[in-house]
């Protein structure tokens, strides 16, 4: 799958590929160009007071197939299509909101474009994908394959200033399992920055705001284990919400610093009072070692207590864009009304021709009542590798969350495996 053409001209400087940002030149469709991935995942959990290792309930499979195409037409004006299709063979896969949000087999048209690039400036009109190298409040992931959420609205590019890309854009609507969410009658509306101007240096800049934002806080109703305090609801379903994220990194020769911020506030109001902002700020140093073959990363963040959420432009839904989201979500970089404190260290390491991977971490919530979280411990451990063309992963993962009363401890693991055959 050419992920590059999966968001070209959305932001026609990156390429979204695992967090990285690539500054590639803004370019229109290729003359013709297909791509597809046929996928399946297997899952099972240990849960205390749940499933448990070997219960014939607990083999949960995922399958799912992607087909995409984008072509040039003529003069620079191009279009793009992108259909997919899921079946959970009767199971779920929590890690999978296409199987948790409807239906457990199903299809979807997940993106559905028109683009047009003249000189140094790029549009994309429809149904599209976001990169978090740019939109790391709004964008979108791949769970088992397929994209979690999609966004309809126009984004635009320009690469005119040197080693700069803005990309500005209003979004309409956000759309999972083709079920459009209407994120405001008005829209939401971002401004994007990536600079690499300065040696090694990459900078990113993005605000957003949504007038009578409809999805404040929607998604943070449910029962979260682990996360006892939710993120109130407003007392008028129309709110204005705005947010800004920043971010710095930088490379000297084997080792990598960065710094990310992110800040979420409004007029919402609960009980009448104003929500209270969400601020967040996490801090990563990185380094390699043995001529590359392994890298290492230790990163640390802090979370407010505040009111408003980090995911899905303000809507509690989705995957945050925060660094504090660790482990494919196992700490999720989320909000939740309490102060939160956390670091991780992670490893990536070349070996037999894949890569082991894994990390651990620690977070500390200042817990108020009896069920809510007051320290959690989380990781993982797994290989990736090629086998005959086909992408393969297994991972095993573990969270361990400490209630301030101990009845509300909550353990949870997971062995997950996935193949992905792309074309």
């Amino acid at each position: 799958m050419k992920k590059g053409l999966l968001l070209s001209v959305a932001a026609s400087a990156v390429i979204f590929a695992g967090g990285d940002i690539q500054p590639v030149e803004p370019a229109a469709p290729a003359s013709s160009d297909f791509w597809g991935q046929i996928g399946l995942a297997y899952q099972a959990v240990d849960v205390d007071g749940g499933y448990k290792w070997g219960d014939s309930e607990n083999n949960d499979f995922s399958a799912t197939a992607v087909l995409g195409v984008e072509k040039e037409l003529f003069d620079g004006l191009g279009f793009g299509l992108e259909l997919a299709g899921w079946t959970d063979f009767g199971s779920e896969i929590a890690d999978n909101p296409r199987v948790l949000s409807g239906d457990q087999t199903g299809s979807e048209v997940s993106q559905a474009y028109l683009t047009y690039k003249y000189c140094n400036t790029a549009i994309k009109a429809g149904r599209q994908a976001l990169p978090k190298a740019v939109s790391p409040w709004a964008w979108s992931d791949r769970s088992g394959g397929v994209l979690d959420y999609t966004y309809e609205g126009v984004v635009i590019a320009n690469t005119d200033l040197p080693d700069t890309t803005l990309v500005g854009a209003w979004i309409k609507n956000a759309v999972n399992e083709d079920n459009k969410i209407n994120i405001s009658d008005t829209g939401l509306f971002m401004l994007g920055l990536i600079n690499k101007s300065f040696c090694d240096t990459t900078i990113t800049l993005t605000g957003y705001y949504v007038p009578d934002s409809k999805i404040v806080n929607v998604g943070a109703k449910g029962v979260a284990p682990a996360y006892a305090t939710y993120l109130p609801t407003p007392d008028d379903p129309e709110n204005d919400i705005y947010s800004i994220w920043g971010s710095i990194e930088k490379k000297f020769g084997d080792y990598t610093v960065g710094v990310q911020g992110a800040y979420v506030d409004g007029n919402a109001k609960v009980g009448g009072k104003d929500f209270d902002a969400t601020y967040a700020i996490a801090g990563k140093i990185g380094a390699d070692f043995l001529c590359g073959d392994l890298h290492t990363e230790l990163t640390g963040w802090y979370i407010n207590d505040g009111d408003y959420s980090l995911k899905t432009a303000g809507s509690g839904v989705g995957t945050s864009g925060f660094w504090g989201n660790r482990f494919g979500g196992e700490f999720n970089g989320e909000a939740v009304g309490l102060e939160r404190k956390g670091a991780s260290l992670d490893f990536n390491y070349k070996l037999w021709g894949g890569e082991l991977f894994g990390g651990v971490g620690y977070e500390d919530f200042d817990g108020k009542i009896a069920t809510d979280p007051d320290k959690a411990y989380g990781g993982r451990i797994g290989y990736k590798t090629k086998i005959m063309g086909v992408d393969t992963t297994v991972q095993y993962r573990y969270l361990d969350v400490k209630g301030v009363d101990s009845a509300s401890d909550y353990k949870r693991q997971k062995v997950r495996v996935e193949a992905y055959y792309k074309f």
